[in-house]
């Protein structure tokens, strides 16, 4: 990206006219097309019939992003291309004197621009932010640096391994955008490159580092000069700032670097989000939306988009046409697999680790404690198991908190796609069956009962229902007998228990086993109030005990 400078023209968009030309690119770029395209579709000679004049990708960034003013022209050229009148009412005179307006599009990123300014009053001069794909990274980076410096340079890191470019090339481009000629070695155009920058204040992005890693987070052997130029940047007396963006931390010995985990975005930055688009925010639809999507920026922005297009800016019929599938929008399906595919190409124990970790159910036990992943590596070497989590930490692909860990959404939904098309789906549901069973010895509160329960909806996946029926009558409490139904109802969770026998009940097979399901059910209906329904379970209980020790007499009978 070449250096950004600032315009100095009149106008600005309305919210009106905002929203008149976003409902418009939306319908021409449903899947949000970067402004380099849109630039290139404005042209006359292109494909778009009303093109009336070629526009720079940072004019119709500026005027949609509405960060600063732009002639009025400009604004006509873009509404004419998408078809459309400028009208009076669309834009209004900016007297800002030369300041920023807040753009609309960026929200909720008070505390991590906050965050950043105190690690460079510390003296940082590179800091690496990371978090999973699609939270923000590169619109923060983006963004502080345009506050702070006005113009930056860049280093773009391509999407794929083989198509990156030498960083000799980079570092000579670079330098006769700041007017300055490169050496004829590598090393020269690098010594001149920290000379400018002693001399000057001036801002760097190097976005999306990650694929110039290698499994353990260090420049791969092809690109090992890119460590030369983290050196120069690092370097205390320059007076750059350089931020790097990443999905995956970078462990590179040579360069001291100052790492920043972006978290993503919380349910107020999304709402005021959603209101800058004039969409409802007052719906408890949109709270579920946040908590599906991890508040995810990109997802944030693409759904917002696709709703307001699709569903006439209705929040709550776009979730009822998709909930089932968080993946209907392929620019966010892609955002998940290919760091999957990734993964699985540099690190196949950490990537089996992710899938298996999406057969928890995050749901009444939002948690799993480390034990809960050593269960699942059971073909790594002890010694190396944490190792192979820490892996998943590094790359912002499992969350974890206070020796907790969990998956957003979005990533377990991808996690157990991957698992039950897999070989280990029957090996992982029984591990974690194992695993919780094991960890609750006596249920003495709610929390205990709940995570006692889930091995029931484990044994379930694989139609073990023998099991997940022992699940329920087996004794939590060894000193007085009770069995984990006993202690739902003790806790005031029939409506949980009664289903999840009725579940398995008449796929029990008849022995001993399924007599005491029916006793238990029985307990749950009379503490429920239906008495009726507690005696017939009281009475089958009694004809399969009955029925079941007659058998058992006559086996013994015939044995002698």
């Amino acid at each position: 990206m070449s250096l950004q400078r600032k315009r100095d023209h009149g106008r600005i968009l309305t919210d009106e006219g905002y929203k008149r030309i976003w409902v418009a690119v939306c319908q021409q770029f449903p899947d949000r097309q970067t402004f380099a395209a849109i630039a290139k579709w404005t042209k006359p000679e292109g494909e778009n019939p009303n093109a009336v004049s070629y526009m720079t990708a940072e004019t119709i960034s500026t005027i949609l992003n509405r960060r600063n003013r732009v002639d009025r022209k400009s604004i006509e050229h873009l509404f004419q291309a998408f078809g459309l009148t400028l009208q009076e009412r669309d834009h209004q005179s900016y007297s800002g004197g030369g300041e920023t307006r807040q753009d609309p599009n960026f929200v909720g990123r008070e505390e991590a621009v906050a965050d950043l300014n105190m690690l460079v009053n510390r003296g940082a001069r590179m800091i690496v932010i990371q978090s999973r794909g699609g939270v923000g990274k590169t619109t923060l980076a983006r963004k502080y640096l345009q506050q702070e410096f006005g113009t930056f340079l860049e280093f773009p890191i391509a999407k794929e391994t083989k198509d990156i470019a030498s960083i000799e090339g980079l570092v000579e481009e670079k330098l006769r955008q700041l007017g300055e000629e490169p050496g004829r070695e590598f090393l020269v155009s690098l010594d001149r490159l920290k000379r400018k920058l002693q001399a000057e204040r001036i801002g760097v992005l190097i976005d999306n580092l990650e694929t110039a890693l290698d499994s353990a987070g260090r420049f791969i052997q092809a690109h090992q000069s890119y460590v030369e130029l983290l050196r120069v940047l690092a370097d205390p007396i320059v007076q750059s700032l350089t931020l790097i963006t990443t999905r995956e931390r970078l462990r590179e010995p040579a360069v001291s670097v100052q790492h920043y985990s972006l978290n993503s975005l919380d349910i107020s930055a999304w709402k005021q989000f959603f209101q800058n688009r004039n969409l409802s925010v007052n719906t408890p639809t949109l709270t579920v939306l946040h908590n599906a999507y991890g508040g995810n920026a990109k997802a944030m922005d693409i759904v917002s988009c696709v709703i307001l297009e699709d569903f006439s800016g209705n929040v709550e019929a776009y979730w009822q046409a998709n909930q089932d599938d968080l993946f209907i929008e392929r620019d966010l399906e892609d955002l998940v697999t290919k760091q999957f595919d990734r993964l699985q190409t540099l690190a196949p124990d950490a990537y089996n680790l992710l899938c298996r970790t999406g057969c928890y159910r995050y749901q009444d036990v939002p948690t799993v404690p480390i034990e809960g992943l050593f269960c699942l590596l059971w073909d790594v070497p002890e010694n190396r198991q944490r190792r192979v989590i820490k892996s998943l930490q590094d790359r912002s692909l499992v969350d974890f908190e206070g020796g907790e860990f969990w998956l957003h959404p979005v990533i377990r939904a991808e996690a157990i796609n991957r698992l039950r098309g897999g070989r280990d789906w029957e090996t992982v549901n029984y591990n974690v069956a194992t695993f919780w069973t094991a960890s609750i010895e006596r249920v003495l509160t709610i929390v205990d009962g709940l995570k006692a329960f889930e091995s029931y909806y484990h044994y379930l996946e694989v139609f073990d229902f023998e099991k997940a029926g022992q699940v329920i009558t087996s004794a939590r409490d060894r000193g007085r007998g009770y069995s984990l139904a006993s202690a739902f109802y003790r806790y005031g969770l029939t409506q949980k228990m009664i289903p999840a026998i009725l579940k398995i009940i008449d796929k029990v097979p008849i022995n001993y086993n399924l007599a005491v399901l029916f006793n238990l059910l029985g307990d749950q209906y009379w503490v429920d109030g239906d008495i009726r329904q507690s005696i017939k379970c009281h009475q089958k209980s009694k004809e399969i005990t009955s029925n079941y020790l007659e058998i058992s007499r006559r086996v013994k009978l015939s044995v002698r």
